[in-house]
This record gives C-alpha cells, sequence and structure tokens, in this order.
C-alpha cells in the first residue's frame, strides 16, 4: 500500500506530523512525502520538512493525503501541485485532507457534490468547490475522507486505517502510540468554547485568515 502525502511551502506540520505517524504503521505501508521538486518545504513552526520524493518520481498512491496550512492559498494556485493531486487521485483508493488541504483537493475538482469538512474557521468555503459541510470532526463521502482542523488528522487517520485494514489494526497502533487524550480544557472547538474566546480568537487571526483564504480560491477559480 502505497501511502502519498503533498508537501507544499509554509505547511501546518501537524497537520502531515499527526497522520503520518499512524499511516506509515499500516502494515505493508509503503510512505512517500512528496514535494514538487523533491526539496525541503518550510513548515508553520520554522523548521523544515525533507521529502523523500518528487512528484515526478512519485509512484501511484492507494492513498493520498494532502495537509493544510497557511500555503494553501499559494498552492491551489500552482498548477503543478494541483495537478499532480488531481491525476493521483484518478487511481487512488482513498482520497483525503487534513485542515485546509481539502481545498487542495477542491482546486483539483474533487469536491464537488461531494460532503466535506475542514478547520472550523474555514468552513464556509467549502461551498466555494461545490461541497457541502458536514459538521464532524472526520467526514467520509464515498472514498473521499476530509477531516477538521489540525490534530483531527490523528482521527482521521484511525477511522481510515479501520477501513482500510480493520479496527483491530487501528487498535494496536492507536495502543502502540498512546493515542489516550486528556486535554486540560474542554474546548478545542467553538461549538464547546465560550464565546468570548471564539469570537476573540476569530478577530485577532481568523476573520482575516478567511478573508485571504476565499480571495486567493475565488482567484483561482476565475483563471481556470
Amino acid at each position: 500500500m502505497n501511502i502519498v502525502f503533498v508537501l507544499f511551502e509554509n505547511v501546518t506540520q501537524l497537520d502531515f506530523a499527526g497522520p503520518v505517524q499512524f499511516l506509515s504503521r499500516l502494515p505493508g505501508a509503503t510512505t512517500y512525502i512528496a514535494s514538487k521538486d523533491g526539496k525541503a518545504v518550510s513548515t508553520d513552526c520554522g523548521f523544515a520538512i525533507v521529502p523523500n520524493t518528487s512528484f515526478a518520481d512519485c509512484p501511484q498512491a492507494d492513498i493520498i493525503c494532502v495537509p493544510g496550512g497557511h500555503g494553501v492559498r499559494e498552492a491551489i494556485a500552482d498548477t503543478a501541485i494541483v495537478e499532480f493531486v488531481r491525476e493521483q487521485a484518478k487511481a487512488a483508493e482513498w482520497i483525503t485532507s487534513v485542515c485546509t488541504g481539502s481545498f487542495i483537493l477542491g482546486a483539483a475538482g474533487l469536491l464537488n457534490g461531494k460532503r466535506a469538512t475542514t478547520h472550523w474557521a474555514y468552513t464556509q468555503l467549502l461551498p466555494l468547490f461545490g461541497a457541502t459541510h458536514e459538521e464532524a470532526r472526520v467526514v467520509r463521502d464515498g472514498n473521499l475522507v476530509t477531516a477538521g482542523g489540525v490534530t483531527s488528522g490523528i482521527d482521521f487517520a484511525l477511522e481510515l486505517m479501520a477501513l482500510a485494514k480493520g479496527e483491530d489494526v487501528a487498535r494496536s497502533i492507536q495502543l502502540a502510540l498512546e493515542y489516550d487524550p486528556a486535554p486540560p480544557f474542554d474546548g478545542g472547538h467553538p461549538s464547546r468554547t465560550a464565546q468570548p474566546l471564539v469570537e476573540g480568537l476569530k478577530s485577532r487571526v481568523y476573520d482575516k485568515a478567511a478573508a485571504d483564504m476565499e480571495a486567493a480560491i475565488c482567484a483561482t477559480l476565475a483563471a481556470t
């Protein structure tokens, strides 16, 4: 089973690092970390990730996963990235994304008519690509599996492992990696967070970020 992660500049590292840590442990899996030219890409944490293949040398994926990040705004306008995802998706068994990586799937024409999710601050933008937002941490529509923001990539990976190799395999890997979350605070989603905190974060960060993403999506759609 070939698992391909698509990387680009300014990717959110945990969108990638969470699911790759789990999915790479699937029995029989070979993990390919692909960037356009095979060179290191920057992350939002101030360090780089070194891929092990380029788009040109990457084999066909059984599972393709696209993480998100602020770099998505540029990635959706990058023909090489979008075409690589589109071509890989044609024969992939599972087409997946974490966080705003869903918009790269959208730019490749893979969300139209589908139910999907993304980071909570950007869900209102999914219809721009013809998708219907479903309120869930992980959403499956056929062979399309999309995850919400950042840490949901681990939950997505476990659900996908259960679909691909059975629940016992997924449970064993969950145990091996001691994924037993017990956060010190309740409130990792706006529906479970005091509204002053939600509105404060939106006004400081996500109102502008979502507006910038919307502008990038509209520019990309207008150019196609």
